[in-house]
């Protein structure tokens, strides 16, 4: 039986899959999903015959975001806050080439998630969207920096402080996504690229990704991440911010 609850790591060298497996709840990110995500993330990082690992999700969404019903209805504490930015790092550092093969919904901390990985594909229906600010909290999880790396800083700013909903077909024509396929194809498309990569040389795998990384983090640096937690917190506690959070609540029966 798996130790995990949350999601599936299947892993038969040179290829491996995170898959989430929470389709009733869209795949939404709950603390107890991110600690398993990290530690599937940590498995990974010793295993160097896996060449690339797709990370995706069951039913209908890639991920619903971050799940604030786990959440509960007290104010989450600094180390819970944090687990989104660890989750990243976490993702990120897997030496194997990483796919996202997004669908159906990628909202908030999942498009953390995904510019965690090192290359995107989506389904041409999937609908995007960054509403944390409507939340009445900000972007964390690193997810500035990262989306800032793939965006560029207006389209970030626009994207994050509008929380307006996004296409696959603007996604890709951003630089977010490597590729948009048909709906009934992605699965294929993700598989036939997964089988193509895994037969480049291990070695030049990861020190390419390694070189890659190294030169975007000289210029968006991640460094700084850590302070999210604390301007999360410090989101809670003001009081704009929290009548915009509480305003969310009370309207979604909360």
């Amino acid at each position: 039986m798996s130790r995990f609850t949350t999601l599936r790591l299947e892993s038969s060298a040179p290829l491996a899959r995170i898959t989430l497996t929470r389709p009733e709840r869209l795949n939404a990110l709950s603390p107890a999903a991110l600690r398993e995500l990290i530690e599937a993330a940590d498995e990974l990082k010793s295993d160097l015959e896996v060449k690339v690992v797709v990370v995706g999700g069951e039913g209908r969404a890639f991920s619903a975001g971050f799940d604030l019903d786990a959440a509960g209805t007290e104010p989450p504490s600094a180390s819970t806050v944090d687990l989104g930015r660890e989750m990243a790092e976490a993702i990120t550092a897997i030496p194997a080439l990483t796919i996202a093969r997004i669908h159906g919904h990628c909202v908030g901390g999942a498009l953390v998630l995904a510019a965690a990985c090192d290359l995107r594909l989506a389904a041409e229906s999937t609908r995007f969207s960054i509403p944390e600010v409507d939340f009445g909290i900000p972007l964390a999880w690193g997810g500035i920096p990262r989306l800032v790396r793939e965006l560029g800083p207006a389209m970030t700013k626009e994207l994050v402080l509008t929380c307006r909903p996004f296409t696959a077909t603007e996604a890709h024509s951003l630089g977010f996504l490597n590729r948009v396929v048909a709906d009934d194809s992605l699965e294929s498309e993700v598989d036939e690229l997964a089988a193509d990569l895994s037969a480049k040389p291990g070695f030049l795998i990861r020190q390419t990704k390694q070189l890659v990384d190294a030169t975007v983090e000289e210029a968006y640096s991640t460094g700084q991440s850590f302070r999210d937690a604390e301007i999360t917190m410090a989101a809670l506690a003001d009081e704009g911010s929290r009548a915009v959070t509480e305003r969310y609540l009370k309207a979604h029966g909360r």
